[in-house]
Formats: structure tokens, C-alpha cells, sequence
């Protein structure tokens, strides 16, 4: 039998910890929380519902997922952020691993995100496939923006059926301060690579990357909820190109 190691890594997560951890028991062998010592009352909920619990200082998103997963007494990891939790379908499936004679190295999982109440299908959110659940032997997280598990080249992999449901956004002033954080993340990324945001960038970018989002990735079918992921999701493009291009203007001055 395959012996699981759920973990997870928090700051500030007393809003969504509690669903997380609740749809994990019964199906990982044992849960870990790495939090970087949150003020609100997610070490509260943690420690009452019985996760093994530790607390570092932030050091980025693979560095503490890494540190994270160092902590697991198995072999197999199976990553969950604190703002998702397991459908049914998907633990069953799970579950099913966990009786298999000969797992294979690692598995993709669905992604479904609730945002603001409402499940959106399209849009370019669905399906979010990710690598959640792999033998830890053979990969590890890479990156701090994008974060993802990078495999050994000769790693099996398949997908599990289920969803692993997202809760991202309650409110829309939250999706807005995300992008306008993340957009400071990106565009630095950008301008550290050499990356240019030329005029045409700036005007054209945004209003592509709607068209493409709304209309050719159906995000209309999801309705006004749709409609305000792409909008928001293209003004995300524009904040990152002016962003580039104010940091550029910057450097010149300084030069």
C-alpha cells in the first residue's frame, strides 16, 4: 500500500485551512503545515485539528515547499494549498493509488477555481492542470513565480480523474490587489530577462489577451463572473507591461 504525505504551506490562511485539512483526513497518511508564522488564526486551526505543525521564516514558494516536503515521513507527496481542498471524485481516486502494487512516478490532477462563489469552466481557468501528487525521489519544486514539480526525465506520469477545487478569490478588490501584486513580480522577472514593453505591447496585449479569454476560451459562458476574470485578467497584462516600461525608464535615468 502507498503511504501518503500531504503538505502544506501557509501564512494568514484562517479563511480556507480548516476545508483543506478536512478533505485531506481520512486520505493522507499524515498532514504537514509549514506556516510563516501567521498572525491570524491559522495555527489555532491547525493545531486543533491535529496536522504535524512547524513554522519558518518565508524563503519563497520552492524553497518552502522543498523545506516542506523534506518533511515528510513517505515517499509520495501529494501538495495542496491552503486556499484548495479534494472533491469526492478526486479522493476516491486518490485512495485508489494508495492500493496500487506499482504507482507510477507522479500524477496530474484538474484544477477547479471558485471565484468569488462561482465555478468558472472557461476563461483559460479550466482545466488548471497540475502535478500534485508524485514520488518525491523523483522531483522537486523549481522556480519562485511559477512554481512548479520539475520530474527526472524518465519519471512515469498519468492523471487522476476529479478535481482539486480552488477557492481564489472572495472578493473582486482581492483579485485586483493579487494582480497588482503579482504584476510587481512579473514585471521585475521580465525586466531582469531583458524583456522590452514596447507602446504596442502596451496598448495591443491587454485587449488580445481579452479577445482570446472571452471569446475564443468561452469565458462568456461563464456569465458576468467570467466576463470579470478575463476584464481583470487583461488589465493584469497592462499593469505588467507599464510596470516594464516604468522600470526600464528607470534604468536609463540612472544611467
Amino acid at each position: 500500500m502507498v503511504k501518503i504525505s500531504a503538505v502544506i504551506i501557509t501564512f494568514n490562511e484562517e479563511k480556507n485551512i480548516g476545508r483543506c485539512i478536512g478533505s485531506l483526513q481520512g486520505i493522507a497518511d499524515e498532514i504537514i503545515v509549514v506556516d510563516s508564522f501567521s498572525t491570524d488564526k491559522t495555527v489555532e486551526i491547525c493545531n486543533v485539528m491535529g496536522v504535524k505543525f512547524f513554522q519558518i521564516k518565508w524563503e519563497g514558494y520552492a524553497v518552502t515547499k522543498n523545506y516542506a516536503n523534506s518533511l515528510a515521513a513517505f515517499n509520495y507527496i501529494l501538495s495542496v494549498d491552503a486556499d484548495e481542498a479534494l472533491s469526492e471524485a478526486l479522493q476516491k481516486e486518490i485512495l485508489a493509488v494508495k492500493n496500487t502494487e506499482n504507482p507510477v512516478d507522479a500524477y496530474k490532477i484538474n484544477r477547479l477555481t471558485n471565484y468569488c462563489g462561482s465555478w468558472i469552466y472557461h476563461c483559460g481557468w479550466y482545466p488548471d492542470t497540475k502535478l500534485r501528487l508524485w514520488n518525491k525521489e523523483k522531483g522537486k519544486w523549481e522556480g519562485n513565480i511559477h512554481e512548479e514539480v520539475v520530474m527526472a526525465k524518465n519519471a512515469s506520469i498519468t492523471k487522476l480523474k476529479g478535481d482539486l477545487l480552488h477557492y481564489s478569490y472572495y472578493s473582486i478588490q482581492q483579485h485586483i490587489n493579487q494582480a497588482n501584486k503579482f504584476t510587481d513580480l512579473t514585471a521585475m522577472e521580465a525586466f531582469q530577462k531583458g524583456k522590452q514593453a514596447s507602446i504596442l505591447k502596451i496598448f495591443f496585449s491587454p485587449l488580445l489577451k481579452f479577445i482570446r479569454d472571452y471569446v475564443f476560451k468561452l469565458g462568456f459562458l461563464d456569465g458576468y463572473p467570467g466576463y470579470l476574470v478575463c476584464k481583470i485578467s487583461a488589465f493584469a497584462s497592462f499593469m505588467k507591461y507599464i510596470k516594464l516600461r516604468e522600470l526600464q525608464g528607470n534604468n536609463k535615468d540612472k544611467g
